[in-house]
């Protein structure tokens, strides 16, 4: 018997749009035994949520995430909000009995994120970490050629995110741009997906030391906008207001194993969209991937032939591939929007079968344990073990 899950969506714009898009297409290409109903969606500005119900084919809509959390008939609740809300959702949700799917980074600090994982933990109930990276293809195949051994003793992994959407003085402060709201800048929100991809692929980090830079301090206060906008879209309004976040983040790690690392992320990289790219070394091997190029692999082998060795590159489109094979054809690439639905079809499963999704909170945690290591090494100016915090 298909098992009905009905979803409370708290948050309605970027990640909002996201998540319901992945609710609709999971089941249409996924089978398992739990369906996705939209429910509820919620979001403060009552004409805005309204709007996006209708837009993304929700049955309701609130304006209280406490009510929804509440509500008898919700079994999952979808936290797509601002960061500085996801502890509270998250635990009062816990307390009512609700199965949590939660986006990253998981919250403002690390002891916020650990009360999280307690509330969930002391609640029985199944909890998810939105690094929807994990569901690439592509990141898939890496980690089994990496535990088939393919690579051989693991060296480096080093990885760049790089934006630019913040390159013009003139951008208001949103806010991601504040710290009491955000946390971070992109070393909570680019540097967390850089290290889930790190702990997935390559192991567990043990120390770490960083340097940051906020480049530009002032920016113009947004404008109130009436419209259902995305952030990118605000429009700059009366004044000045300082950045309280970082505009990049370095770090270098080394790892249990004792792998070496770097990590860069920024929002002032001239140029750059949405490059994540990363490459592991190793002893037999080496992976690159460039989510620009999100539907392939670079794989070199020196179990090649002499004459043939070289950086191949493969199309990760095949029906041996992960995921692949709900989709397309070979042949016939995927993109960004799929990672969500792949996502939402896993924790779909996870919830028919009674099993706990991955990434959990658990996982959430461990990155904030990095996340905050780093900026704690920031402060100190000295290597911090993941240990001493």
């Amino acid at each position: 018997m298909v098992k009905k899950v009905n979803i409370g969506l708290i948050g309605y714009k970027f990640m909002g749009k996201a998540h319901s898009h992945a609710f609709i297409d999971a089941p249409f290409f996924f089978k398992s035994g739990a369906i996705p109903v939209r429910k509820v969606i919620c979001g403060r500005t009552e004409h805005l949520v309204k709007q996006a119900a209708q837009n993304f084919g929700w049955e309701s809509y609130e304006t209280s995430w406490e009510k929804v959390v509440e509500r008898k008939d919700i079994d999952l609740i979808d936290i797509a909000t601002s960061n500085n809300s996801h502890r509270d959702i998250a635990i009062a949700a816990a307390e009512n009995g609700k199965d949590i799917f939660c986006e990253k980074p998981m919250a403002l600090s690390l002891g916020q994120a650990r009360e999280m994982l307690n509330a969930v933990e002391k609640a029985g109930v199944k909890h998810m970490i939105g690094f929807n990276y994990r569901r690439v293809p592509a990141i898939s195949l890496a980690k089994r050629l990496i535990e088939d051994g393919r690579l051989g003793r693991i060296y480096h992994f080093r990885a760049t995110y790089l934006q630019d959407w913040l390159i013009d003085p003139n951008f208001p402060v949103v806010w991601k741009l504040r710290k009491e709201v955000a946390g971070s800048g992109p070393h909570g929100d680019l540097n967390a997906h850089l290290i889930d991809s790190a702990r997935y692929l390559v192991g567990e980090f043990d120390k770490v030391i960083g340097i940051n830079k906020t480049f530009i301090k002032e920016r113009p206060k947004p404008a109130l906008s009436g419209e259902l906008t995305t952030m990118l879209t605000a429009e700059k309004g009366e004044g000045m207001e300082e950045v309280t976040v970082d505009d990049a983040t370095l770090f270098l790690a080394e790892f249990e194993n004792g792998v070496l690392g770097s990590f860069e992320a920024s929002r002032l990289a001239t140029g750059r969209k949405n490059y994540q790219r990363f490459e592991i070394n190793g002893s037999k091997g080496s992976i690159v991937f460039n989510f620009e190029k999100m539907n392939e692999l670079q794989f070199y082998s020196k179990d090649d032939a002499d004459d043939a060795q070289g950086f191949r590159t493969i199309l990760v489109t095949e029906e041996s591939h992960p995921y692949i094979k709900a989709w397309w054809p070979p042949g016939h690439i995927i993109g960004y929007e799929q990672t969500f639905v792949n996502e939402m079809a896993d924790l779909m499963e996870c919830i028919a079968t009674d099993k706990m999704p991955v990434p959990s909170f658990v996982d959430g945690v461990k990155c904030q344990e990095v996340l905050e290591a780093v900026d704690r090494s920031i402060e100190s100016g000295r290597w911090v073990r993941i240990k001493e915090l």
